[in-house]
């Protein structure tokens, strides 16, 4: 706790393995010209196992992101097959497409991943979690707070154009969360009752 990592450039595999306090920021370097939300920055494995503290990354995450993570909190912008594998708690954003069997094994902590082409049921693995558009102002709130940090840390311009936007880019968030922590939140996902799959 206490210590704060800001990385320029990119990093390979196990960024923030046993994170447990400090914050890490990963950009790319100020003059870049690539499009970070279409361009990887860190390797795979990233967060296995991490416990708390913060990681927020200008650009895309490779294979089985959070793996594990059982307190960390993270906003990165996409991410390969297997995010958030196993994961226990903590926060997970995710601004940008997932790979393949997204939150399988998933059975604790929140996600949420900005899908405004429509298609994250087809790259998430059903079996421990439900997903649906963000419903209450709490959670609205709470995303776009995490955002805003992401962009404040980062300087990135493809989240700072989604908060400039918010009334429109907030119907395009899905909230991921296990199905055997309904009835645990503390803050509803819905002000209805949720009834299986919550698409």
């Amino acid at each position: 706790s206490g210590i704060k990592l800001e990385v320029t450039g990119d990093a390979n595999d196990y960024v923030g393995k046993g994170l447990s306090g400090a914050k890490i920021i990963i950009k790319p370097a100020s003059n870049t010209e690539i499009q970070t939300s279409k361009n990887t920055i860190i390797g795979n494995t990233v967060l296995y196992g991490a416990t708390s503290g913060l990681l927020f990354a200008a650009g895309q995450a490779g294979e089985r992101f959070a793996v594990r993570n059982s307190g960390a909190t993270a906003v990165i912008e996409g991410c390969g097959t297997n995010g958030c594998e196993y994961m226990t708690g903590g926060t997970v954003v995710i601004l940008g497409e997932v790979g393949d069997n997204f939150a399988a094994g998933m059975t604790g902590g929140m996600a949420f991943v900005y899908d405004p082409e429509n298609s994250f049921e087809n790259y998430v693995n059903p079996s421990s979690v439900i997903w649906q558009r963000i419903e209450t102002d709490y959670w609205n709130d709470f995303l776009l707070n995490l955002i805003k940090l992401h962009e404040k840390e980062t300087q990135s311009a493809y989240s700072k154009k989604i908060i400039q936007q918010w009334s429109n880019e907030k119907t395009n968030f899905y909230q991921v969360c296990p199905k055997e922590m309904l009835d645990k939140l503390k803050q509803p996902l819905s002000n209805k009752a949720v009834h299986g799959k919550a698409v």
